[in-house]
């Protein structure tokens, strides 16, 4: 555990936490095994299955391994994780569904890849994805568009002028791509997106909206949409976690105030709705007195790693606010939610939530939020090479 910072925090027992990582390891190393040369997204009857390299979460994996392998230095990971940004790339050549989500697949494979090992390839794959994401944007409505263009029956169709929530954890690619080559023009648009989100997304609560409809020759703002949560004003908690998280993101590149209190306002509200064991429901509005809707351990992950991110930006005296919920939920997801016994189950986290009104993925472990909770207990155990 070469990576480990033995004195990374004062707030907490580190030996318990250095213990769960020795436990993370034991399993991610059964997972290797077991996922092999699959694409994972989300379990079927405990197994993971396999999509198209060009799916959104392609880069969740592979991510997870690479940071197994900053913390560890042990090769294997950095074997297994390596082709991945290759096969990206491959996919570019093709007919692909390449969207505005090449930040969660290129910057925990091509990105982080550079980063630790100084490939030029993989720099060179970071800097396309970067400009086909660059490329989304829409200037008179200033946001990055989500979807491609789908079929008539599809339930997002005519979406030319529609930009989603996720979209602020991507920005990191683009605030990426404007250091390394210095050209100014990508962090422009990342701003000008992040800026959308905080007027048209985060409402006065600190709730937010899944997708926002704009016209896309005017740029004038239509309405909001439902997407994955409840109903188009409810509040889809990892909608929330994308935004805390990512608009955190958003102020470490820019020192600009106004993308931390836009992340601390988040964080206040997801805090609050937090359920008594700190994981949250898949949306915050949507119980009733007849009905207790599934919790969501991927938002919980990324919220986690996202206020830990948030504890480093703010002032001392309010680093523990924001730490010490992390703190909880982590602690709550590794003993109540993580699988560790069963050899043949192939997640980490289990009652994560996927697309609840399209009866999709409720119940599963889902990779993304396997990778984000790698990544919280990583950063609680000293590690910094942010990515996202």
């Amino acid at each position: 555990m070469n990576g480990i910072d033995q004195g990374a925090s004062k707030t907490h027992n580190n030996d318990t936490y250095v213990a769960f990582w020795e436990r993370l390891e034991t399993k991610v190393t059964r997972m290797m095994k077991q996922i092999g040369d699959k694409v994972p997204h989300t379990t079927v009857n405990g197994t993971y299955d396999s999509t198209p390299i060009d799916w959104w979460t392609s880069g969740f994996w592979p991510g997870l391994l690479w940071i197994m392998y900053d913390m560890t230095k042990e090769p294997r990971y950095k074997e297994l994780a390596w082709e991945w940004d290759i096969k990206l790339e491959e996919a570019f050549l093709r007919e692909n569904r390449f969207h505005h989500d090449v930040g969660f697949q290129f910057l925990p494979t091509a990105v982080i890849k550079h980063r630790l090992c100084d490939d030029i390839d993989a720099r060179r794959r970071g800097l396309a994805a970067a400009t086909l994401l660059a490329g989304r944007y829409n200037p008179v409505g200033r946001f990055i568009r989500a979807w491609n263009p789908v079929k008539p029956d599809a339930w997002n169709h005519r979406n030319e002028g529609w930009s989603i929530i996720d979209s602020t954890m991507n920005l990191s690619l683009l605030f990426w791509a404007s250091e390394e080559i210095g050209d100014p023009r990508f962090a422009h648009i990342a701003r000008e997106q992040a800026d959308t989100v905080i007027t048209h997304f985060i409402r006065t609560d600190g709730s937010v909206r899944h997708i926002c409809s704009f016209d896309p020759l005017t740029g004038a703002f239509i309405e909001a949409i439902a997407g994955q949560g409840h109903a188009p004003e409810s509040a889809w908690s990892r909608g929330a976690a994308w935004a805390l998280h990512g608009l955190a993101n958003t102020y470490r590149y820019t020192r600009e105030r106004k993308y931390l209190d836009a992340a601390k306002k988040v964080a206040h509200f997801f805090i609050a709705s937090l359920e008594e064991d700190h994981v949250p429901l898949w949306d915050f509005r949507a119980r009733t007195a007849q009905d207790q809707p599934p919790r969501d351990t991927s938002a919980a992950a990324c919220a986690a790693s996202g206020l830990l991110e948030i504890a480093t930006l703010v002032p001392k005296e309010e680093h523990d606010t924001y730490y010490n919920h992390a703190i909880r939920m982590i602690e709550s997801l590794t003993n109540t939610y993580a699988e560790w016994d069963d050899p043949d189950y192939e997640g980490i986290l289990k009652e994560a939530t996927g697309h609840l009104p399209a009866g999709q993925n409720i119940n599963v472990s889902l990779i993304y939020g396997d990778y984000f909770y790698v990544e919280a207990l990583a950063k609680i155990l000293g590690w910094n090479n942010r990515i996202f």
